[in-house]
């Protein structure tokens, strides 16, 4: 893929991983997940507010932590390591829904953080439709994110 260093860029150039083997997942056991059609990165910061009276009246602020997740939306793509370890996961619970996750971003930066695989979907859909695969990658830490 060429890096981005300038303008817009098609959504298909992120390239998602998973940890396969949980959270013990090495570099070589970090698996593209195949068949993905759509992504959402949502942020939920925690931010603290008060009214100081030199404030006047006016509200002060400070972001004190912060969360995100990865929505993945797709179609099940059985034999697929990375796909394979996603669908599996919906049936466990506890620390085996742990794993490591990461993302490439066209421009080159990256985001690499621990997560919890939530499962929303393993299967289904219409009679003629293709199977679906649907998840949360849930952030558990903070990430460590390299700029391009």
């Amino acid at each position: 893929m060429p890096k981005v260093t300038s303008g817009v860029f098609p959504v298909f150039d992120i390239k998602f991983k998973i940890g396969t083997e949980g959270r013990s997942s090495t570099e070589a056991e970090m698996a593209l997940i195949k068949e993905m059609e759509t992504f959402q990165i949502a942020i939920d910061g925690n931010v603290e507010e008060w009214n100081p009276m030199e404030a006047e009246g006016w509200v002060r602020r400070l972001m004190t932590g912060k969360g995100f997740s990865i929505t993945l939306n797709g179609k099940r793509h059985v034999g697929d390591p990375g796909n394979d370890y996603i669908a599996e996961t919906a049936w466990k619970a506890g620390l085996e829904c742990s794993s490591k996750a990461e993302i490439e971003f066209p421009d080159g930066s990256s985001l690499k953080f621990d997560c919890v695989v939530n499962v929303t979907a393993p299967n289904g859909g219409d009679s003629t439709a293709v199977s679906a695969l649907e998840c949360e990658l849930m952030s558990d830490g903070k990430p460590d994110y390299t700029a391009a």
